[in-house]
């Protein structure tokens, strides 16, 4: 994509997929080498494996990135980094859920408010999330409220999106738009 990337991109676009299905490479790639973006990251490198997750993410991405960690109030630093014409991309829906639950936060408030935000945006910006639905039931009470949060936030993300994208083995496939 060109440096005027950003003009192309949709105003909210969503892309799910199975964890290391290439999504988040997708994503990044729709957002143009020469286009200055923000990379939205909830993860946290807790241990040495994410930290070495972490580094491959960074060294993936080019010098137009201007990475910002938050972990929880992903509405808060969504609308601090907002501008006009220049992207933003979250990663992920996913993580950001497991943050909220393990820090006893509302996750139903913080979902309203995070699509809330999505609505007023001016940038234009791609979500990256895993896709609940395709595994088995998990066998305890956390892992089913996860997928349960984590379903409701890719529907309400996904009713106000632009596109949706669903990527498996690095390939997309348009759902919407």
């Amino acid at each position: 994509m060109s440096a005027d990337s950003s003009s192309t991109l949709p105003q909210l676009t969503l892309i799910l997929g199975g964890q290391r299905s290439g999504k988040s490479a997708y994503g990044e790639g729709l957002i143009g080498s020469d286009q200055q973006a923000i990379y939205l990251a909830t993860g946290q490198a807790l241990d040495e494996e994410m930290t070495a997750r972490v580094a491959l993410h960074r060294k993936r991405r080019g010098a137009n990135w201007t990475t910002v960690e938050e972990p929880l109030a992903l509405e808060a630093a969504l609308q601090e980094h907002d501008q006009e014409g220049r992207p933003v991309l979250i990663d992920s829906l996913a993580m950001w859920v497991c943050n909220l639950l393990d820090s006893d936060t509302d996750v139903e408030s913080e979902i309203f408010a995070l699509v809330e935000a999505l609505k007023r945006i001016k940038s234009p910006v791609i979500v990256v999330s895993d896709e609940a639905g395709l595994g088995v039931i998990p066998d305890n009470v956390l892992g089913r409220n996860f997928l349960d949060q984590l379903g409701a936030v890719n529907q309400r993300v996904a009713s106000h999106a632009d596109r949706v994208v669903f990527v498996a083995a690095g390939l997309p496939m348009v759902l919407k738009g």
